[in-house]
């Protein structure tokens, strides 16, 4: 699915039959340690590409609007991406903020990162917000809006103890760190 597949001629493949909107894609990776690599069944719920890694190496995985949508300054709205997917047992998906339209436009995920757990195969979606208090940003159907991070995951055992252990931290909270001083 990301570059390594595109460079090495490894291609999707999809099933036959009917087109979008219940065709399913399968990215063959021959599991490659070395990379991390990873299949992740994605049935395309729309005419869209399937996400795809901008440059060899990128975490994110891009996800594309299928709506043509604007924000007002300050507007919140779930957009549609198209794709669902199964991820395997041990791993989750997030659901980030692209940077440059953070940037530039100040769009940002409202609940970064949003997370796709292992069990859901809904449609993934997008909680949006135009966080510019001037202007309205126009999204038009195909624009990337997002980026897929797909990560192996660990689950807790939660352990009641009547006290937890001395940390240097300890108890010190949202500001215990300073830096606002040295970043004035």
């Amino acid at each position: 699915m990301g570059p390594s597949s595109q460079q090495s001629g490894r291609r999707p493949t999809c099933s036959q039959g009917p087109p979008a909107p219940t065709r399913l894609c399968r990215v063959p990776n021959h599991h490659q340690p070395e990379t991390g690599d990873v299949d992740v069944l994605i049935t395309l719920l729309d005419d869209v590409p399937l996400p795809s890694y901008a440059h060899p190496g990128d975490a994110g995985a891009d996800l594309v609007t299928t709506v043509d949508v604007e924000l007002a300054p300050g507007e919140r709205v779930v957009v549609p991406t198209g794709v669902s997917i199964a991820l395997p047992d041990g791993y989750a998906a997030f659901v980030h903020p692209r940077s440059g339209l953070a940037a530039k436009h100040g769009l940002t995920v409202v609940n970064a990162p949003g997370t796709v757990d292992a069990g859901y195969r809904g449609e993934i979606k997008v909680t949006l917000l135009n966080t510019d208090a001037r202007e309205a940003v126009v999204l038009r159907r195909g624009d990337r809006v997002a980026q897929l991070v797909v990560q192996k995951v660990e689950r807790a055992r939660f352990v009641q103890a009547e006290r937890l252990p001395g940390s240097h931290r300890g108890e010190g909270g949202f500001g215990s760190s300073g830096g606002w001083a040295a970043a004035t």
